[in-house]
This record gives structure tokens, C-alpha cells and sequence, in this order.
């Protein structure tokens, strides 16, 4: 590609409208959202197309919150640490952090929302399809994603998490459909509660995430620990 600067040339998109001294997103020129928008609700307009409401933008903001970080041991935190122990710049230190967030660590999130999907699709109803889902999984001595944690008895970010789910849906934000199938998951392990992964899931399929998202959103959030942690390690 020679002879030009149109940045139209380099790759079809309807996300971004660049051109000389306008930056436009969706329609919205940036100098009108960079006075008027939160970073949850910028996230959402790039990745949906248009603005959330407020309670909305408030659920995203607060799954967001609830998975910046999970300590050293955490796979990707320890990476990260590592990489900035070896004198690696920041952003390769979160790089490394971020490529250890597969389908093992990482990967809940999106394999929750898809199971949540599946279940509001089937033709069983509700307590049936759930209570083959866990028959399925218990047979084949598999855990089910987002539920139970190898650390904590009860994951500390579960409550909030679905408190708001709940209060969302009392304000009309959201249906509950899928607060009610993760519920009734929960029920059907009990003892075994649902985890972060399980309630992000839930609020995720509430507001129509696509289930590659909630891995994104998950990386999004994480990196906040990553960078964190690096510096941190980077002055030791």
C-alpha cells in the first residue's frame, strides 16, 4: 500500500472513523465522550456498538472491579512478577501475565456463559435442564465452571456480585433469567457455591455478553493486577 494516508485503506471497520483532527467511535466523537463517559462504559460502547444505561454500565463496572486481582499465587500474577524479576519492561511483563489466561486459568468466565446460554436454550424446563447439567457433570467427575474454589470456602466476590445482579433486576435493568438458572445451579452443588467466575457469568449473560467477551473482560480487568503487580516487582 503506497501513496496514501487515508487510515480507511489499511483496514475495513465499523468501530473507528479516524481522520484529520477527528477521532470518531461509533458515531461519537471523542471530545464529546472523553468529558461525559466512565472507561466501563467506553469498554462497552467499543465492544457493543452503543452506550449502556447507567445501571448497566454500573454492573459492568463492578464485575470489572472484582477480578483485578487474586495475589501471587495466582498464574498470572506470579508470571507477571516473574517477567518484571528478569528487568522486562511493563508491558511485556503484562504481556506474560496475560498469555497465561487460557481455558485452565482464565477461561471459567467464558465456559460459565456458555453453559448459561445453553441452558435458557434448551427445551427441558428449568429445574429438569439443571438438574441434568449436574448429573452430566458429576458423572464424569467434572467441575462445573464457576462454581466451588480451590482457596476460599466461600469466594468473598460472589455476594456482592449477586446482591447487585438482584437489585438490578428489582430496578428493571436486567430480566433475571439467567440470575435464576446460576441460582439454581448453586442449589443443585450445594454445598458448593457459586465462585467470581460463576457471578461475572451470571451479570455477563444478564447484559447479553457474547461468551468470548467474558474472557476479554476478564484479561481487561486482570491486566489492572498485572500492571500492579510488575511495578511492584520491578522496584524490589
Amino acid at each position: 500500500m503506497t501513496g496514501t494516508t487515508d487510515a480507511a485503506d489499511w483496514w475495513a471497520t465499523g468501530i473507528s472513523d479516524i481522520g484529520p483532527g477527528s477521532i470518531r467511535f461509533h458515531g461519537y466523537a471523542i471530545e464529546e465522550l472523553i468529558p461525559a463517559v466512565s472507561f466501563p462504559q467506553m469498554i462497552w460502547l467499543m465492544v457493543r456498538g452503543d452506550l449502556p444505561s447507567p445501571g448497566q454500565a454500573r454492573l459492568l463496572e463492578q464485575t470489572l472491579v472484582a477480578a483485578v486481582d487474586h495475589g501471587p499465587q495466582a498464574p498470572s500474577i506470579a508470571a507477571a512478577r516473574m517477567a518484571a524479576s528478569c528487568g522486562l519492561p511493563l508491558n511485556n511483563a503484562i504481556a506474560t501475565g496475560v498469555n497465561l489466561l487460557g481455558d485452565i486459568h482464565g477461561g471459567a468466565g467464558q465456559q460459565c456463559l456458555e453453559l448459561l446460554y445453553n441452558l435458557a436454550a434448551s427445551d427441558q424446563d428449568p429445574d429438569s435442564a439443571v438438574r441434568d447439567l449436574v448429573a452430566s457433570y458429576k458423572s464424569r467427575k467434572a467441575y462445573l465452571p464457576g462454581f466451588g474454589h480451590r482457596f476460599h470456602p466461600r469466594d468473598p466476590r460472589r455476594d456482592p456480585l449477586i446482591t447487585a445482579a438482584e437489585e438490578a433486576v428489582a430496578e428493571g435493568t436486567i430480566s433475571g433469567k439467567y440470575l435464576q438458572s446460576a441460582l439454581a445451579l448453586e442449589a443443585a452443588l450445594a454445598p458448593i457455591p457459586m465462585n467470581v467466575d460463576g457471578a461475572t457469568a451470571t451479570i455477563y449473560a444478564e447484559l447479553g455478553f457474547d461468551p468470548p467477551l467474558a474472557r476479554g473482560l476478564f484479561v481487561l480487568s486482570r491486566s489492572v493486577g498485572l500492571l500492579a503487580h510488575a511495578h511492584e516487582q520491578s522496584k524490589d
